[in-house]
């Protein structure tokens, strides 16, 4: 079986998911067979596409370059949450979404969108990235969700409130395009979900607009929210959890594709989902601690 991996987060995560790569290509038989990083997703500082969280700072030209060649150069695709659900024609000109988006039209990189809007400007202007439809979409029934498996998507990430509903992924059509989000930190039908994703978006454009008129980002809007704050392990207990057994039952049905959240927590949370889900449970504690070995390691990537 295949067990395609989606993780975070190409910036924030940078050095631990080029060691996880390299650990990989050293010792494949510590690891799940069939286990691959199918694609490493986010977003660069001060992108008003980005959605889901928010992402600020400063960023060198130099720098987006070298982590696009990192990625690719392994055959890993960047994959970009571009997912402001607040997006406006006039935002689709700015500058630097678009040189980015130029400089990753590769044919091997992709986007994630929920807007219609941004996901037409993609298409029409960055025709080599593949697209995914984004499960900040919140589409919670099956003949909708069906639907949106018929469109021309790479991927589909499903509602998470679908998540160990063995009985309605059984009924859904082209599995291979199925991806499920399998440690959400979320708790189950959120009714703040949505306003949230909302102010990560007014917030992106905040810092647009604080860019255009001093030249300085800006802090992002409040929104508290407690359960970002949760290790894997305050996680386990949830519905929404998927264990590495369900992982497996779903691949069994030939839905293969599964991400793994954490863009906006500590690597050592990161990677004790990658042991939890990836690693051969009689080589955890050795994976586990070889790869702190080397986060720990003063190596120079830039």
């Amino acid at each position: 079986m295949e067990y395609r991996y989606h993780i975070p987060d190409f910036m924030r995560h940078f050095r631990l998911n080029l060691i996880l790569a390299e650990y990989m290509e050293d010792f494949p038989e510590r690891f799940r067979e069939g286990t691959k990083i199918a694609s490493v997703y986010g977003a660069f500082p001060n992108m008003v596409f980005n959605g889901g969280r928010f992402i600020s700072g400063g960023i060198d030209v130099r720098v987006i370059k070298e982590v696009i060649t990192r990625f690719n150069s392994k055959g890993i695709p960047l994959r970009f949450t571009l997912t402001n659900p607040l997006i406006e024609e006039k935002h689709l000109k700015e500058p630097f979404c678009n040189a980015v988006l130029k400089a990753a039209d590769n044919g091997l990189n992709e986007a994630i969108v929920m807007s219609p809007l941004l996901e037409e400007h993609i298409r029409k202007n960055f025709p080599g990235m593949k697209i995914t439809s984004s499960t900040c979409k919140e589409i919670r029934d099956i003949p909708a969700l069906t639907e949106e498996l018929e469109k021309d998507y790479s991927l589909v990430v499903l509602d998470y409130n679908f998540n160990n509903d063995f009985e309605a992924a059984e009924k859904l059509p082209h599995k291979e395009k199925i991806e499920l989000l399998i440690n959400p930190c979320c708790t189950p039908q959120c009714k703040r979900r949505g306003e949230h994703y909302r102010s990560v978006g007014r917030s992106q454009i905040k810092v647009l607009e604080s860019l255009e008129k001093t030249g300085k980002p800006c802090d992002p809007e409040p929104f508290e929210c407690p359960c970002m704050l949760k290790d894997l392990y305050r996680t386990t207990d949830s519905p929404l959890h998927i264990d590495p057994e369900g992982v497996e039952r779903y691949a069994r049905m030939g839905i293969v594709n599964f991400k793994i959240e954490g863009r906006s927590v500590p690597d050592i949370n990161v990677l004790e989902n990658y042991v939890y889900y990836m690693v051969k449970p009689e080589y955890k504690d050795r994976a586990r601690l070889d790869m702190l070995i080397r986060l720990t390691r003063k190596v120079k990537y830039f």
